[in-house]
This record gives structure tokens, C-alpha cells and sequence, in this order.
């Protein structure tokens, strides 16, 4: 046996994600895994900001939000959340997780009625990073 120590390697990324898909089903039953996105652009067609997660069964996690820094503050991140769960929803899903560095946005995602869960430390520069969750349903 041959460890290999790297950066990216999209060939094993797929492999993994192919890998732990059918293992995770097979544990639960869930196969109905599939890739959320919600692209934002101008007038021109440049991105000013998406949005890039998935849903498993009854859940939904988003891994990145970004808004170009001209967009910020013009609601495009409400906008961005919001279309996300409303999909999220409508592929059954009943809650949505999310994390957020320190100095990223944790009090953006608190006002759109997300509450923190945890919190990891040691992100560089003394920060950590904040875990929050948000019920889709009143169920």
C-alpha cells in the first residue's frame, strides 16, 4: 500500500463523493442526494453572487454564499437564501445548515431566523467558525 499527499484531485473527489453517496444511502435508505445552486447576474451576464450547497432526503446544507462587493447591502443574499430554501423545500426538504466564519456573516444568517448550533475554533487569525440551522417547517 502507497499513500499519495497532495492538493486537489478531482479524480479521487469524485471517486469519494461516489464511494460515500452509496454508502450513505445504503445506511439510510436516502438516495435522493443532488446539487443546489442559485447563480445571481447582471445586466451583462457577470456573476454579482450565488450560491452552492446540497440536499439529502429532509435536508439541505449550503457550503458557499459570496455577494460582489458592489451588491452587498442591496438584499441579493436575502435573495440568494431565500430562493435556496424555497428549492430546498420543494425537493422535500425540512431544515437547512449552514456555516459561517467569525468574520464572515454568522449575524446575516441570524436574521434571516437561523440559530446557532456550535462552533469550531482555530481558524487562522483567532476566528472560528459558526454552525447555525434553521427549521423549514413547523413540524
Amino acid at each position: 500500500m502507497r499513500l499519495s499527499v497532495g492538493g486537489e484531485d478531482k479524480e479521487l473527489s469524485e471517486l469519494l463523493d461516489t464511494a460515500l453517496t452509496e454508502f450513505n444511502g445504503r445506511a439510510t435508505g436516502v438516495t435522493d442526494e443532488g446539487e443546489l445552486s442559485v447563480r445571481a447576474t447582471d445586466d451583462t451576464g457577470a456573476v454579482v453572487g450565488g450560491l452552492t450547497g446540497w440536499t439529502w432526503g429532509d435536508s439541505c446544507e449550503i457550503h458557499m454564499l459570496w455577494v460582489r462587493d458592489d451588491q452587498r447591502g442591496t438584499g441579493l443574499g436575502t435573495r440568494l437564501m431565500r430562493a435556496a430554501e424555497a428549492e430546498a423545500r420543494r425537493r422535500g426538504c425540512r431544515h437547512v445548515a449552514v456555516s459561517s466564519y467569525t468574520f464572515q456573516a454568522p449575524g446575516f444568517y441570524r436574521s434571516l431566523g437561523y440559530t446557532e448550533t456550535g462552533r469550531t475554533p482555530g481558524v487562522p487569525g483567532g476566528h472560528e467558525d459558526v454552525h447555525l440551522y434553521r427549521r423549514l417547517t413547523d413540524d
